[in-house]
């Protein structure tokens, strides 16, 4: 059961957009994604909770974390197949885990804890709060960025990952990005 979380093999770079709602992380894997000629993973968690609330009026719930995670590992694993040189990922499980944490006082399920911490990526790029918060069905703390956006922050930060703090315009993080994207694929 557990293998359905885990991420296959692959000698492809892979991105990680990680940080708060609304800070541009889909926007940014767009554009990576085509800059690039390859691929980006959506963020599954925002399609399967989208058809929740258009057919019951609820949001997300504990029991729906596995599932959200099972649908983003299986997306993965289908691009990184299609993927050219870089796959861009809107999300990962450890994103997942935080939003499990923040919003279910602490607690996260321990299979999505495992697999969170031991898939891999080469690097994340951490979105910052600059940019205007947007409304949706599913976007419900606007009033909480900077708690979010530090909870995001110290998650990379106890875990070691590798990671860089986007800031700024559209075109200013898309270039930062760019940056440090090319610099994995010199080496």
């Amino acid at each position: 059961m557990e293998e359905k979380f885990k991420q296959i093999h692959s000698n492809i770079i892979k991105i990680v957009l990680f940080g708060p709602e609304s800070t541009g992380k889909t926007t940014l894997s767009e554009q990576l994604a085509r800059h690039y000629h390859s691929v980006w993973v959506p963020e599954y968690a925002r399609e399967y909770l989208q058809d929740k609330w258009n057919e019951q009026r609820k949001t997300c719930e504990p029991k729906d974390l596995l599932p959200i995670a099972e649908g983003q590992m299986r997306l993965e694993n289908k691009l990184v197949k299609k993927a050219n040189k870089v796959l861009i990922c809107d999300t990962d499980l450890l994103e997942t885990k935080v939003y499990s944490e923040a919003y279910y006082i602490g607690h996260c399920d321990p299979i999505l804890e495992k697999y969170a911490l031991e898939n891999t990526y080469d690097l994340y790029f951490l979105t910052y709060i600059d940019v205007p918060w947007e409304k949706d069905d599913l976007r419900d703390k606007p009033g909480e960025r900077e708690r979010m956006f530090q909870y995001f922050k110290n998650t990379l930060d106890t875990y070691n990952r590798t990671y860089v703090l986007l800031k700024g315009d559209k075109n200013t993080r898309l270039k930062t990005a760019i940056a440090h994207i090319d610099k994995l694929l010199d080496s």
